[in-house]
């Protein structure tokens, strides 16, 4: 039975440890019948030994998104490896710790800078490193933390993560005219490297244990990778500038 990926040839981001939805999105899309790539920054070994768990070997690239030569090489050696690419998973964020965590009236630019280079800006800056690569059909799937709300001690991720969900939209209105689509899947609290770098990230998660209609499970990052490979695909081939709610349906309960 063919996959919903077949043939198609994705670049991936994030994958940090086996509980990082990037790393199950990966899986899930050879599983589905894709040639993967992976990206990885600050420690490109890391990446690799995950990788391994794949069902099948990934070549791992070192890119920094806030590094200009890195986004200018990354074509030509994604292009070597594949030839070619029809998606790109956008799972990158980062804050230094002063701009988490109950600080929030009190950090300084600089670090909110970082926060917005990093988790927003870069959506922009990985597209267009990679266009060149894309055709028609072609879709950059993003990973946001609904942010329509403000969280307990999620602080300058949520206005980066606003920003990174507006960039999504402009990115869809300028390349529609290509046919590339541009969507995100906003996810619920999962256990992972990301999760473990915000301070009091349990009394973010509490939420989902009272407010989820459906079961929320923490350790089970498969569901937003469902959502990222479904957006991949060609089932979606007039959605763009969406955002995608793998969130047990927290975002739409009232009190």
């Amino acid at each position: 039975m063919s996959g919903i990926l077949d043939g198609k040839r994705i670049l991936i981001t994030g994958v940090l440890m086996e509980s990082s939805i990037a790393f199950h999105a990966a899986k899930l899309a050879q599983e589905q019948g894709a040639e993967v790539i992976l990206t990885a920054f600050p420690r490109p070994t890391l990446t690799e030994r995950i990788a391994k768990k794949l069902p099948k070997p990934a070549k791992v690239i070192e890119l920094d998104v806030t590094n200009q030569e890195h986004l200018d090489r990354l074509a030509g050696l994604v292009k070597d490896e594949l030839g070619g690419l029809d998606g790109v998973v956008h799972s990158i964020g980062f804050a230094p710790q002063d701009a988490l965590g109950g600080n929030f009236l009190n950090t300084p630019f600089e670090s909110v800078s970082t926060a917005m280079h990093v988790s927003a800006f870069s959506l922009k800056s990985l597209t267009m490193a990679c266009r060149p690569l894309m055709s028609s059909g072609s879709a950059v799937v993003g990973l946001t933390f609904d942010a329509q709300f403000a969280w307990p001690q999620y602080d300058w991720m949520g206005p980066a993560k606003a920003a990174l969900e507006a960039t999504s939209r402009y990115l869809a209105r300028d390349l529609g005219k290509e046919n590339i689509r541009c969507n995100l899947v906003s996810a619920g609290p999962i256990g992972s490297m990301a999760a473990k770098s915000i301070p009091g990230f349990s009394d973010l998660a509490d939420v989902w244990n009272t407010r989820s209609p459906l079961e929320w499970n923490m350790a089970d990052p498969e569901p937003a990778g469902r959502g990222i490979v479904a957006l991949l695909s060609d089932w979606f081939p007039k959605t763009t500038g969406e955002i995608v709610h793998v969130d047990g349906g927290v975002h739409m309960m009232g009190a």
